[in-house]
């Protein structure tokens, strides 16, 4: 079976576990190089007040903040070039080009993983269509930022699901799920942002483990196909200023309760 691995980045692990899978050929893998969506100064502004706050907005106005480094993408270009796949740069997925290119790979499955919204003039190329691998319990944890609605909900579980992708966000029919264990670090103190950035950087081996398994199955066809119900659970989206600091106002008093 032939497969096409669309990403961002951080695909690295990915990448290691399809290429040990029998009767799996990884024919390419595409980056998408423009990652973050064009909005108007205006539009940044009112949404950096809105998920952010005024003062971390005036901040990066000011320029005391810098975007993070991040070296995932190198990663996966090492990963892919050491394994002798072909690495693609595409601007956007679903320009007339990058659909030429994906459409000439001839894949029969395609494996997104951490991309922006894909639709389906896109993930519908491949054969047999594609795949997506969504750290959230689906169909209850749809969209994201994964972790911190799960801790937001004093959840103890995080959950990872591997699911064919459809045109409305994390609701096409699971292919395989996994259950990974939540517990707050308390040494992180307020700061979750970091506290997520670490558990999330621990849910790649697991991620990759589950995406690798779902391909297995359906490239031996022992794959069962089990539709969401959307009725249930919630399409998170990014949190609010009001609801992170809520999120740090509970922690606050988890945190007040474990000194006592």
């Amino acid at each position: 079976m032939r497969v096409v691995l669309l990403t961002h980045g951080g695909a690295d692990l990915v990448i290691k576990q399809l290429a040990m899978l029998k009767g799996v050929e990884l024919v390419g893998v595409f980056i998408e190089t423009a990652t973050v969506l064009s909005r108007g100064r205006f539009e940044k502004l009112k949404r950096s007040i809105k998920y952010d706050g005024l003062i971390a907005t005036a901040a990066k106005m000011a320029g005391r903040t810098a975007p993070p480094i991040s070296h995932s993408e190198d990663l996966t270009r090492l990963a892919a070039a050491d394994l002798g796949v072909t690495v693609a740069d595409v601007e956007n997925y679903h320009s007339d080009d990058s659909v030429r290119v994906l459409k000439a790979a001839n894949a029969d499955l395609g494996v997104i993983y951490g991309t922006n919204i894909i639709k389906e003039s896109v993930f519908s190329i491949p054969k047999f269509g594609s795949i997506n691998l969504h750290q959230g319990l689906a169909p209850f944890y749809r969209g994201g930022p994964p972790v911190f609605w799960e801790l937001f909900n004093n959840e103890r579980e995080v959950g990872l699901t591997a699911h064919f992708v459809a045109a409305k966000v994390d609701t096409g029919d699971i292919v395989l799920q996994a259950k990974v264990r939540l517990e707050y670090d308390d040494s992180f103190g307020l700061d979750f942002e970091a506290f997520i950035d670490n558990y999330r950087a621990r849910l790649r081996e697991d991620s990759a483990r589950l995406v690798a398994n779902a391909v297995a199955a359906i490239a031996s066809g022992s794959n069962s196909r089990t539709p969401q119900d959307t009725n249930l659970g919630t399409r998170y989206r990014l949190p609010t200023k009001r609801q992170k600091d809520e999120l740090r106002r509970r922690l606050k008093l988890r945190l007040a309760r474990g000194s006592e």
